[in-house]
């Protein structure tokens, strides 16, 4: 059998830096190393964008009214035009699709907690997914944790989930912690050593939680809470960056004493390779797939209860050998994730969506 020609959704490629984002360069850029440019055809609703580099695949630009026409009507009709035997899109399958159809979902926190979302995306996350799994020839997860729960709540899924592990991202280069701390020292004034975390405004990442386990430390007596990503400060004399680019997010990984990942649920974590990569212990939560990803290389806390988390931080410097220790685990866990090991099981998975199943 030949190898199937996919058309892939890739309009995240190109947007503000999240999770989801960081998945769909990583997938894009290991499979621009294991299979011929023509063989994969990317569709946006933008021009091309700039952080794609010297990818080989074509860009075809598709435009719709709006992002929900897009992935129903205009996505799928562009890539029958371009005789695509795969489509691969992000949890969504449209009726329409004409070809096999493989779709990414990154969590499922919609049922594992559907206060965390507002009414309008928890009624179209929660009715439309389980529609795009039963259309789906194959379901893509980006954990072990993660297959068990789209199999726990969607039954449709069962026997059609391949585990493909987020990893770091292929340009991620963590920055020299010297050089780090002397550019955010000339960029934003950052003088005394600091507790990093990213904020975001959905409730599931629980972001308030790092203001209060730090102001409830010892550390806030000796380091000062610094954050970035959207929204306000989360705590009262904390330095809000808010959004900034790859580098200064290296940089930030880099010369922070710690950083903390307060998320109530995760598909996977990358921010916990990001940390482990720059040798920045990591304080995180039990949830989702957080432990899987995590090992025993960061201090996973028992709970969400901020005195719990703070006393976690109170011990984080107590025993340096220890702390050495998990820093080094750390960086040998990254390795244990690789974007060519991800694009060469994606591909397996197109191989089976186009033989029937």
């Amino acid at each position: 059998m030949k190898d199937p020609v996919v058309a892939l959704d890739a309009r995240l490629a190109g947007t503000q830096n999240t999770g989801d984002t960081s998945y769909w360069r990583g997938l894009i850029w290991g499979l621009s190393q294991t299979c011929g440019e023509a063989q994969v055809t990317l569709f946006g609703d933008t021009p091309r964008p700039a952080e794609l580099g010297d990818c080989p695949f074509r860009w075809v630009e598709v435009q719709a009214a709006n992002p929900r026409l897009w992935s129903l009507v205009a996505l799928p009709r562009a890539a029958k035009e371009s005789g695509a035997d795969i489509l691969h899109t992000q949890y969504n399958v449209s009726p329409l699709t004409a070809c096999p159809a493989v779709t990414t979902v990154h969590d499922v926190s919609f049922f594992v907690n559907p206060l965390w979302y507002g009414w309008k995306d928890r009624l179209l996350l929660t009715k439309g997914l389980p529609a795009s799994c039963r259309r789906a020839k194959q379901i893509l997860a980006v954990s072990e944790t993660t297959k068990r729960e789209i199999e726990q709540y969607i039954p449709a899924a069962r026997g059609k989930v391949t585990v493909t592990f987020n990893a770091l991202g292929p340009g991620f280069a963590p920055a020299d912690k010297t050089v780090a701390k002397a550019f955010l020292r000339s960029r934003f004034g950052i003088e005394t050593p600091f507790v990093f975390a990213i904020t975001s405004p959905w409730a599931r990442k629980n972001s308030r939680l790092a203001g209060e386990a730090y102001s409830q430390s010892l550390l806030a007596e000796t380091h000062r809470l610094v954050t970035c990503g959207p929204g306000e400060a989360i705590q009262p004399g904390s330095l809000h960056l808010g959004y900034v680019d790859d580098a200064t997010i290296r940089n930030l990984y880099a010369a922070a004493d710690c950083f903390l990942l307060p998320s109530l649920h995760e598909g996977f974590g990358i921010p916990i390779l990001e940390s482990f990569a720059s040798g920045t212990p990591v304080v995180c939560g039990p949830g989702g797939a957080i432990p899987e990803v995590a090992l025993d290389a960061a201090w996973v806390c028992p709970d969400y209860r901020p005195e719990t988390w703070a006393g976690t931080l109170d011990r984080l410097f107590d025993d340096s050998g220890k702390l050495e220790a998990m820093v080094a685990k750390g960086r040998d866990r990254v390795r244990d994730f690789s974007w060519l090991d991800t694009a060469a099981k994606t591909w397996e998975a197109y191989g089976r969506a186009a033989a029937g199943g």
